[in-house]
């Protein structure tokens, strides 16, 4: 297993085992921008590889998602994205960006990285939430480079949780408000999803407050009018080339109305959009409901997280190329 670039990880926040490594960025209008690679090496090493992408008001802290894949013969990687977790600066707006296109360029360096400094010749790209979103769509753009060999999406956000006026008429209004004032606060997140997971307040997870906050931050025009722009070009279908795996909860609740379900459902984002959109990725899609599953099923109470790890090993051992197996 080749070893180009070593020296330029250090040790992770998440201790021992965990690597990271910054990836400089082309600047932006706020300055200086980078993003976050962490990694973990499978036992004996690897050329099959994973690379996680988080959601929205999030960061890579799901060990035991990475223990998954560690235990099936993967290398795994994790990307923090520009202006999130482990790659957010103080001179930045946290998790802002007016394009989803922006981050290929993290993408890219991550896979080049991955493939061809580490010399892995198998690479699943998995994304959670908006980053379900944001791979989905540069998979499609990388579709016939060989860069993906396979696309896992938990949980993967196509569509906002609104009603239809919201997602008709409000999206046109911020598709406007996004070209003349990008940083008008529309909207915010609830609190309960987050006070459910964390360990502080009675959940089972333990991460830092300071970049995954319980009430996220300011929804803005700008980075909206983006993510629906994602939505609409998803909506019209895309052709993604490789295997894709397309995981959601059975059912979504309102935390508000239905505290009760939020240990069981998704409180995110409406499953019945993930489910109808998902056959718009490409011609080769699998589409799994978790019975009990949250909007992150890596976190999910048991059974459900068990349930969702068996479906992923399915899935992989279904349709994800074994590529070489010497070390």
């Amino acid at each position: 297993m080749a070893e180009a670039g070593q020296d330029a990880y250090g040790e992770d926040i998440l201790g021992e085992g965990y690597g990271v490594r910054t990836l400089p960025l082309r600047p932006d209008v706020e300055g200086e921008v980078v993003a976050t690679l962490v990694r973990r090496r499978a036992p004996g090493g690897s050329r099959r590889a994973v690379l996680y992408v988080h959601g929205f008001v999030d960061y890579f802290f799901q060990t035991n998602l990475a223990d998954a894949w560690l235990a099936a013969g993967y290398d795994f990687y994790a990307l923090d994205l520009r202006k999130y977790g482990r790659s957010l600066r103080e001179h930045q707006t946290p998790n802002y960006t007016e394009s989803l296109e922006d981050y290929d360029e993290e993408l890219d360096a991550a896979a080049k990285l991955i493939r061809e400094d580490e010399d892995h010749d198998v690479l699943v790209v998995m994304g959670h939430s908006t980053g379900g979103l944001i791979t989905s769509l540069w998979a499609h753009r990388r579709r016939g480079q060989g860069v993906v060999d396979a696309l896992a999406l938990n949980s993967p956000w196509f569509d906002l949780n609104a009603s239809l006026f919201q997602r008709t008429l409000g999206t046109a209004a911020v598709l406007r408000i996004g070209i003349v004032r990008p940083r008008r606060v529309v909207g915010k997140l609830g609190s309960a999803y987050g006070h459910f997971l964390h360990r502080e307040t009675g959940g089972d997870w333990d991460y830092d407050l300071a970049w995954k906050p319980h009430g996220g931050y300011p929804v803005v025009a700008g980075w909206l009018a983006a993510v629906r722009r994602g939505h609409a070009e998803l909506n019209r279908g895309l052709a993604i080339d490789c295997p894709v795996l397309v995981a959601c909860s059975d059912a979504t609740s309102n935390p508000v109305k239905e505290p009760g379900r939020i240990s069981s459902t998704d409180v995110v984002l409406d499953v019945g959009h993930i489910a109808a959109r998902a056959p718009r990725l490409g011609r080769l899609v699998t589409l799994v409901r978790i019975r009990g599953g949250i909007h992150d099923l890596a976190l999910s109470p048991e059974p459900a997280r068990s349930e969702f790890f068996a479906e992923l090993e399915r899935w992989r051992e279904a349709y994800v190329p074994k590529g070489r197996t010497e070390p």
